[in-house]
């Protein structure tokens, strides 16, 4: 049906439910590459306003890619608990905006409403809202996962140790391993991205990170984040695998130019149960994301970069994972232009994913052809900590030279956690104290 807003005369008239999500979209490189955003400024705000009238019901009436063709599509139709909506059902994405900044919208009330929403409405009442708003109601909700550590506590910030190496050089890695322990980092994950994709060196540096774990009984998980069809092939041939990873989107096209299908990520969640690793709990997926992973994969239906986004969010909420990060700048200026649209699009994610019940953490980062710097991931990352992120990575220098962008450094994590009064993971903090007067050297490492 055709949603209208009139201004100063002028009615701008929007197709469809998923034209006018589009258009509301504040700017976006990505969108503006899809040709589906807002032709002016005044256009925004015409469909915002339009937005801001809609009743959150009309998300359960028009699908923005219809059932039948999207699996996400249905999995998220299907998931959704139309019994705790009933109360939000008369409600208006802009009367929605309110009653989540009320004191009345609390954080144990929003984390047991997380299944009553959509990844449509919260992505249209984000588009309503400030920076400010997007952290106030983010730093509400506090979702929790357990491993071997438990992540996402009040007053906690977590990181990803991510000793990536060019060539996956064991003595390579575990040097950043070393560094970034000695900085009290990698109580989240120690994750690796592999260069190579083949079972033989997933299995090695698996063994490698969890011999040193084991040594040093750090209480922590691994993970190599290599296809999760590898990672399946690594566990049948017995090796030490604590999460399996895999990125995700938001729509059936766009997972299946990664290669995958929720049948498939289902044997993995099943496999990771299976192996009964965790200690403390059961959380064993890690899923990555990113806005413009859609678009980039011709994947994206006509479906707005940042409603995509909250969309992948529904498939990873399926298998309650351990972890889930948007690597809000890696895909690069085409969809992200500048250091203002990574901000903006870092803050949108983190506060979607917690209000639809993930634990959500924040690869803030940026390509080096992209109109953006280290002041600009400084201002996300202090806006993401005070919004209550769960977890940031952590890359020695920030400089990851072998994906060959810049993320965030062991100092950011320390820098966060002495400014804003936060502390590690606590099984991870209780073993940086009892080990303080321990040895920790790279020969120690290669010899674990």
């Amino acid at each position: 049906m055709p949603y209208r807003h009139t201004i100063r005369g002028i009615t701008y008239a929007f197709e469809s439910l998923r034209d006018l999500l589009a258009r509301a979209s504040p700017p976006r490189s990505g969108d503006e590459l899809a040709g589906i955003a807002a032709a002016s400024a005044a256009e925004r705000v015409a469909a915002q306003m339009a937005l801001a009238d809609l009743p959150l019901s009309e998300f359960l009436h028009e699908p923005v890619i219809p059932y039948e063709q999207d699996e996400v599509t249905r999995l998220i139709m299907d998931s959704h608990d139309r019994g705790t909506f009933v109360p939000l059902g008369s409600l208006t994405v802009g009367e929605f905006r309110d009653w989540l900044l009320s004191e009345e919208a609390t954080g144990d009330l929003l984390a047991g409403l997380a299944r009553a929403f959509t990844p449509e409405m919260v992505a249209a009442v984000s588009k309503l809202m400030r920076l400010q708003d997007l952290v106030q109601v983010a730093r509400k909700i506090r979702v929790v996962s357990r491993f071997r550590t438990t992540v996402g506590l009040p007053g906690t910030l977590c990181s990803r140790l991510q000793p990536n190496h060019p060539t996956d050089d064991p003595a390579g890695i575990a040097a950043s391993i070393l560094d970034g322990l000695l900085f009290g980092a990698g109580d989240a994950v120690i994750g690796i991205n592999p260069v190579s994709d083949n079972v033989a060196t997933v299995t090695t540096l698996l063994r490698m990170v969890d011999r040193i774990r084991e040594r040093y009984r750090i209480p922590t998980q691994s993970c190599v984040l290599a296809h999760i069809t590898t990672q399946l092939k690594a566990v049948e041939r017995g090796a030490p695998v604590d999460l399996l990873f895999q990125s995700i989107g938001g729509t059936e096209k766009t997972n299946a130019s990664f290669g995958v299908n929720l049948a498939l990520l289902d044997e993995a969640y099943e496999a990771g149960l299976e192996l009964r690793r965790g200690t403390v709990g059961k959380n064993v997926m890690y899923f990555e994301t990113g806005q413009g992973s859609a678009l980039s994969a011709n994947g994206h239906h006509g479906v707005d970069q940042q409603t995509c986004e909250a969309r992948a969010y529904a498939v990873a909420r399926r298998y309650q994972p351990m972890l889930v990060n948007t690597v809000v700048g890696f895909i690069g200026p085409e969809y992200l232009y500048d250091g203002k649209q990574i901000l903006r699009a870092g803050l949108e994610d983190h506060f979607c994913g917690k209000l639809l019940g993930l634990p959500m953490g924040c690869d803030v980062c940026y390509t080096t052809h992209a109109e953006a710097n280290d002041d600009d991931m400084d201002a996300l990352m202090t806006m993401l900590g005070v919004a209550g992120v769960n977890y940031i990575m952590g890359v020695p220098g920030a400089d990851d030279v072998m994906l060959n962008y810049q993320s965030t450094s062991f100092h950011d994590i320390a820098y966060l956690r002495a400014a804003l009064e936060l502390r590690p993971a606590p099984e991870f903090e209780a073993w940086l104290e009892r080990e303080a007067r321990m040895e920790l050297t790279l020969q120690g490492l290669l010899n674990a």
